[in-house]
C-alpha cells in the first residue's frame, strides 16, 4: 500500500533488532527513556496495520510488552532493597519470585514481579510494591488479632454514611452511593462504606451471621475485614453458649460434636497417665484443635463452618472411636481403670464416656444410666467417703 513502508523498513525504525533487552552498561540517559517511547508507539501503529491473527502480529505484540517492561524498568530501576522491612507493626519480607503476578494493596496497580521489587507481610499478608512502603498508613492486622481476639456480633452494624461525614472508613477519602467522585461500598462485617481502594468487593463468612442464624453465604467485605476474619477464622473464640444458648436446640449436629467433645474430655486422663497412649501420641490427632482437648464450650469459625458441611462430625467420630478402643480394648492399664457399677453389681465395665453410664459430680463414679436415676439413695462411693472422714475426725461429728 502506498504511504506504508515494508514492514522490514518498520522493523528497523523500531528498533527491535536492536538488544533493548540487555541492561545497559554505565549510567541510563534521558534519550534511552525517550527511543523506547519512540518505538513502542511506532510498534504499536505497525500491530493495527498488521493482518488480524497473523504471526506476524503475534510477535510484534510480544514485542510490544518486551518494550513496554523495559521502559517501566528504565523509570523506575530496582536499587539494593532490604530483605526485611518493619512498618507500623508489618515484617515485611522481600519477595523472590518474578512469575507470580500480584496487586498491590496501597495502589491497587499490577506488581509485575519481572521487573519490579515487591513486599508481602508475614503477617496479615499484605502486598506492596517497593515504592508503595512509604505510603502506607494501614497497620498490621496480625496485631490487631493478638491484642484484641474476639469478633464483632452484630450482624451488619451500619451507623449510616452520613455519620461517616461521606468518607472512606479507613483512608477517608470522599464517597457517595452515586459513585461520584468515588463509589461507597459496604463491608457486611463492620457495616462501614469504603473507598474502592479499601473495599474489593471481596467476600468472607461473616461470624454473626454464622452466630444467629447458622448462615454460611460470603458476604462482600473490605480488605482490612478480610485479612482479620482470615487471621482469625482458626482461633476458639465464641462461646456458644453464653451468645446464643438457643442454637443448640435448632443444630443437631453442634449437640452431637458437644457430647464427641465432653466424651474426649474425659477420656484424656486417661491418655496423660498411660504410658502406651504418650508413645503412641494420640492426643496429636487433635492437634489442630487443640481447644478440643481443653475445654467443650470454645469454637472457632472454622470448626463451626466444618460442622455445618458435616467434616467436623466424620472425623471427631473416628478420633472418638479410636480413643475408646484403645482405653476399652487395647490397653489393659486403661481397662483397669474402668467402673463396676455399685447399685446393681452386673454387667461390663463401665467407663464415664460410654453412652448408658452416669457419672456422681462429686466423686466421678461411674453408674449404669438406669440404676443411678431409679436409685433414690446418695452415691454408695460417697457415702463410704463421708463416713471414713467421719471416723478419721468423730470430734467433727459430735459436733
Amino acid at each position: 500500500l502506498p504511504g506504508i513502508p515494508k514492514s522490514s523498513d518498520r522493523t528497523m525504525d523500531l528498533g527491535l533488532a536492536e538488544d533493548h533487552f540487555s541492561r545497559p552498561m554505565g549510567s541510563l540517559v534521558a534519550s534511552d527513556i525517550e527511543q523506547l517511547k519512540m518505538a513502542i508507539e511506532e510498534c504499536k501503529k505497525l500491530i493495527l496495520e498488521l493482518p488480524e491473527h497473523s504471526e506476524r502480529q503475534k510477535d510484534t505484540v510480544v514485542k510490544l510488552i518486551h518494550l513496554r517492561l523495559k521502559l517501566q524498568e528504565l523509570k523506575d530501576p530496582e536499587d539494593d532493597e532490604p530483605n526485611l522491612r518493619v512498618l507500623l507493626e508489618h515484617r515485611f519480607s522481600k519477595e523472590k519470585s518474578k512469575s507470580v503476578k500480584q496487586t498491590c494493596d496501597k495502589c491497587s496497580a499490577i506488581i509485575w514481579g519481572l521487573i519490579q521489587t515487591w513486599y508481602t507481610c508475614t503477617g496479615c499478608y499484605y502486598r506492596c510494591h517497593s515504592k508503595c512502603m512509604n505510603l502506607i498508613t494501614k497497620p498490621c492486622v496480625r496485631s490487631k488479632v493478638s491484642h484484641q481476639s474476639e469478633y464483632e456480633l452484630s450482624i451488619c452494624p451500619e451507623i449510616g454514611l452520613d455519620r461517616q461525614d461521606y468518607r472512606c472508613a479507613e483512608c477517608r477519602t470522599p464517597i457517595s452511593l452515586r459513585g461520584v467522585p468515588t463509589e461507597a461500598r459496604q463491608c457486611d462485617y463492620t457495616g462501614q462504606y469504603y473507598c474502592s481502594t479499601c473495599h474489593w468487593n471481596d467476600t468472607a463468612i461473616v461470624p454473626a451471621r454464622v452466630i444467629h442464624n447458622w448462615e454460611f453465604e460470603s458476604r462482600k467485605v473490605c480488605r482490612s475485614s478480610m485479612r482479620y476474619l482470615a487471621l482469625m477464622i482458626p482461633r476458639p473464640v465464641l462461646k456458644l453458649k453464653e451468645i446464643n444458648p438457643l442454637l443448640f436446640n435448632f443444630v443437631e449436629e453442634l449437640v452431637e460434636i458437644r457430647k464427641l467433645r465432653q466424651d474426649i474430655l474425659l477420656m484424656k486422663p486417661y491418655f496423660i497417665t498411660c504410658k502406651e497412649a504418650m508413645e503412641a501420641r494420640l492426643l496429636l490427632q487433635l492437634q489442630d484443635r487443640q481447644h478440643f482437648v481443653e475445654n467443650d464450650d470454645m469454637y472457632s469459625l472454622q470448626d463451626l463452618i466444618d460442622i455445618s458441611s458435616g467434616r467436623l462430625s466424620c472425623s471427631l467420630t473416628e478420633i472418638h472411636t479410636t480413643f475408646a478402643k484403645h482405653i476399652k480394648l487395647d490397653c489393659e492399664r486403661c481397662q483397669a481403670k474402668g467402673f463396676v457399677c455399685e447399685l446393681c453389681k452386673e454387667g461390663d465395665i463401665l467407663f464415664p464416656f460410654d453412652s448408658h453410664t452416669s457419672v456422681c459430680h462429686d466423686c466421678s463414679a461411674v453408674f449404669h444410666r438406669d440404676c443411678y436415676y431409679d436409685n433414690s439413695t446418695t452415691c454408695p462411693r460417697c457415702a463410704r467417703m463421708t463416713e471414713r472422714k467421719q471416723d478419721d475426725f468423730p470430734d467433727v461429728k459430735d459436733a
